[in-house]
């Protein structure tokens, strides 16, 4: 055996109760679950007394694919356990980029720290192949995003439906995205040019992710006053396309006005699925979202692309326009001034040196600071002088609705972030980034006991797998992927803050992906057994 865990407390992922045993691995897979296997018969040995041996957790919503050009490590998903990750998320992505729209994609994927990435690739099985051939610590799943396709092959940022031609082109995006491996297509329907998509539009682009049995992930298009018509809205797009099954994005109720909307959100989700309509939904545990400034915007003010953008802020009588639309409910687009208001909505990292003393506090309380009497004079300040291009996070939902949505048996995980530390000039906003199985194993399993922990686990690690169709991942059995988790369930911990989001947690000593040891005693050693996973056919 390459590696032998011994003395484990196995919780093998199918939600049943965990037994004592060890674990044998030989060439990547398990080769042996059963009592007393012999410490000579192996390479390395791991003692998990009193330990917890369980699956490797699956990220379902990740933007790792993003800075994977220029940041490989994953460290932030290897150190809370993940082993693999589904990445191209709300719609984003970097495939299909055809050479005449390189520039376009150039600016909206500048590295954090500036510069750009180096796109080596036109075609999403191209994209894939230059992705294997990084050194990737972990897994990962790609979907294909239905921004990227509708700039690549669509009406882009123009707030109209494509033409003919146009959506043959996009239809062609996807086909070959999918023959390339992807495992489906995801939206983020409050992002600009999104946003300015019909339902129609993007049931015709599900219908091919349909023919390859691909699923359909989405940011839907509300999450506050418009939460009930969006899960409607989603539900409808899944039914109508045929494909096997949706997957809602980060599931919550945004703004203490619809507090409690839980409710009918997951009656409607259980009614699809007692139709036939396979419904499925992922979650982070913080009362907290996270985005950028300029997505607040309403969406006539994002036509066109950033320099557009900046164009109407800097005239004050779009200005005016746009506060007057800001100051009004809306049953079409997301608008979360409106709903949460400035003191909730904080500002986590500037780009100019001169607003840097300003991190983490919120735009009303950024205006205070400056003196500003008009506390949108501040908001367009910051967006005018930044760039627009400014990482927010959204204080919107309560613990009830968290709760609620938690022990759903239609609910997973997901971090909704990016697999890296901190690299110079950046940060990482959102303690999710860090903390999210952790959290969920800690709070809500060890100190609240809202779910057994063979279930939260379960929601980690074969619920995601069998969502995605992976028959050889997710549960610890003999032929299987050796993607394992060893942590201490006294001591597991999510050490993060949202003033201080940059810590990995605690009381997980051991990560073991494709049969190797990538975590050993909570340091992460330079292995990088990751794969590539494409679709199952």
């Amino acid at each position: 055996m390459d590696i032998l865990i011994k003395n484990g407390n196995i919780i093998d992922g199918t939600g049943n109760p965990w037994y004592h045993s060890d674990i044998g691995i030989e060439n990547g897979k398990i080769a042996k679950i059963q009592p007393n296997l012999n410490e000579s018969d192996a390479e390395k040995v791991i003692d998990a007394k009193n330990l917890i041996v369980c699956p490797g957790f699956i990220d379902m919503h990740s933007h790792t694919d993003v800075y994977l050009t220029f940041y490989s490590k994953m460290d932030a998903a290897v150190h809370q356990g993940i082993t693999t990750a589904v990445v191209g998320m709300c719609g984003e992505g970097i495939a299909p980029i055809p050479p005449d729209k390189l520039n376009i994609f150039k600016e909206l994927f500048k590295p954090p720290m500036g510069g750009q990435i180096r796109i080596t690739w036109s075609t999403y099985k191209e994209y894939l192949e230059q992705m294997g051939k990084l050194r990737l610590p972990a897994n990962l799943i790609f979907v294909i995003g239905f921004g990227t396709v509708r700039i690549a092959g669509g009406p882009g940022f123009e707030n109209r439906p494509p033409t003919d031609k146009e959506l043959e082109q996009m239809k062609n995006y996807i086909a070959e995205a999918m023959e390339a491996g992807a495992f489906g297509m995801s939206t983020g329907l409050i992002y600009a040019p999104q946003v300015y998509a019909k339902t129609d539009e993007i049931i015709e682009l599900a219908k091919v992710v349909a023919k390859y049995n691909g699923l359909y992930f989405s940011h839907i298009r509300g999450e506050a006053n418009t939460l009930i018509k969006a899960v409607k809205e989603f539900i409808e797009i899944v039914e109508k396309s045929g494909c096997v099954g949706g997957q809602i994005a980060h599931h919550k109720v945004a703004g203490k006005a619809f507090w409690g909307l839980s409710k009918e959100t997951l009656r409607l989700i259980e009614d699809a699925n007692t139709k036939g309509i396979s419904i499925t939904f992922d979650q982070y545990p913080y009362n907290r979202g996270q985005s950028d400034l300029a997505s607040t915007l309403p969406p006539w003010a994002r036509e066109g692309g950033k320099e557009k953008i900046l164009e109407r802020l800097r005239d004050p009588k779009i200005q005016e326009e746009i506060k007057n639309d800001l100051l009004k409910e809306s049953n079409e687009w997301e608008n979360w001034i409106e709903t949460n208001g400035f003191d909730h909505l904080y500002v986590t990292f500037f780009k100019k040196k001169e607003w840097k003393h300003l991190e983490g506090l919120s735009v009303a309380d950024v205006a205070k600071e400056m003196g500003d009497q008009d506390v949108f004079e501040t908001f367009f300040k910051i967006l005018i002088e930044n760039n627009a291009d400014v990482p927010t996070t959204i204080e919107s939902m309560n613990e009830e609705d968290i709760r609620r949505i938690m022990t759903s048996p239609y609910q997973m995980f997901g971090t909704d972030s990016a697999a890296m530390w901190l690299l110079p000039g950046f940060k990482i906003f959102h303690p999710r980034t860090f903390g999210t199985f952790p959290k969920v194993l800690e709070k809500y399993v060890r100190d609240e006991k809202l779910l057994t922990l063979e279930n939260a686990i379960r929601k980690m690690t074969s619920f995601p797998a069998q969502r995605l169709g992976l028959k050889d991942r997710g549960l610890l059995r003999e032929g299987l992927w050796a993607d394992v988790v060893i942590f201490d369930p006294k001591t597991i911990r999510d050490k993060t803050t949202f003033s201080e989001p940059h810590k990995f947690p605690e009381g997980i000593p051991y990560v073991i992906i494709n049969g190797e040891l990538i975590l050993e005693n909570g340091k992460q050693l330079r292995k990088y057994p990751g794969k590539i996973l494409r679709r199952p056919s």
